[in-house]
């Protein structure tokens, strides 16, 4: 296995990045937050995938999580709570909707090694990968209605593409969590593994995909985007939306509930009109 050394991969502090023969593996490495993303975790998500565009020797992408726990639990809503935002970045923007636009423009297959956890946006970033495996343990679900937040674009709109928009809908209202037999069954994910055997298996369908012609790859991957493309548009109307809505007092009530662990007061805040 060797790593990279390249400028852009270096000083990560949120994830880890390597190049094992053909494969990117991407490593959200917050296990103590259950992998939850900050800004500073996304824009090092964003400058990983795109060392891995620009390395000619790399032909598929494994994202993944560190521990057992969690595939990632989506934004940091303990760092919302503290802050009223995902923390400080080098750009001063907090960039998931680039990350979201990244993962299906890469012109390279990009596999989800879910090990655990991948609720909220966690399950956006599955749901984007161009396949999921998953290990026996993991669990899937959204979980944003609960904690004041939503995405209203690709985690909803290509969520009903993938499964249905009656099985989308129940994701999304209910907020439960389903298991990984659940996931697979309802064509969430490609196939599930016992935990030990998951990466090696991610690592075994990236090889096989390096067998394949690259060129072919990116018109595939390209073709099955064209279909959803404009969905781009109700993203980053969204992620607006989104912006004005976690500064609300129901945003900030959902963040300072989940922080306090308690049950959100939403009562004073059903419309009636």
């Amino acid at each position: 296995m060797t790593t990279t050394t390249d400028s852009p991969t270096t000083a990560f502090e949120d994830i880890l990045y390597e190049v094992d023969g053909p494969t990117a593996v991407i490593t959200m490495n917050r296990p103590a937050r259950y992998n939850a993303f900050r800004g500073r975790t996304v824009e090092e998500l964003i400058r990983a995938f795109r060392a891995a565009w620009a390395d000619r020797s790399v032909q598929a992408v494994i994202l993944t999580g560190a521990g057992e726990k969690a595939f990632c639990t989506g934004g940091d809503v303990k760092q919302r709570a503290e802050t009223g935002d995902y923390g400080p970045t080098e750009s001063g923007m907090f960039e998931i909707g680039y990350l979201h636009k990244l993962i299906r423009d890469i012109p390279k297959p990009v596999i989800a090694a879910v090990n655990g956890l991948a609720i909220g946006g966690g399950h956006v970033l599955h749901v984007l990968c161009d396949l999921s495996i998953a290990s026996s343990t993991a669990r899937f679900g959204q979980s944003g209605p609960k904690v004041g937040s939503f995405d209203a674009g690709f985690g909803s709109a290509y969520l009903a593409r993938v499964v249905g928009e009656k099985r989308a809908r129940e994701i999304w209202y209910l907020c439960r969590q389903y298991d990984a037999a659940t996931a697979e069954r309802w064509g969430l994910v490609n196939a599930v593994v016992e935990p030990e055997r998951l990466l090696d298996e991610a690592k075994a369908w990236a090889a096989e995909i390096a067998e394949k012609s690259p060129t072919a790859l990116r018109f595939l991957k390209q073709s099955f985007n064209a279909d959803t493309d404009h969905q781009a548009g109700l993203s980053n109307m969204a992620m607006s939306a989104l912006d004005l809505f976690v500064a609300s007092p129901e945003g900030a009530e959902g963040a300072a509930a989940f922080a306090e662990k308690r049950q959100p007061e939403f009562n004073r805040y059903v419309q009636t009109h």
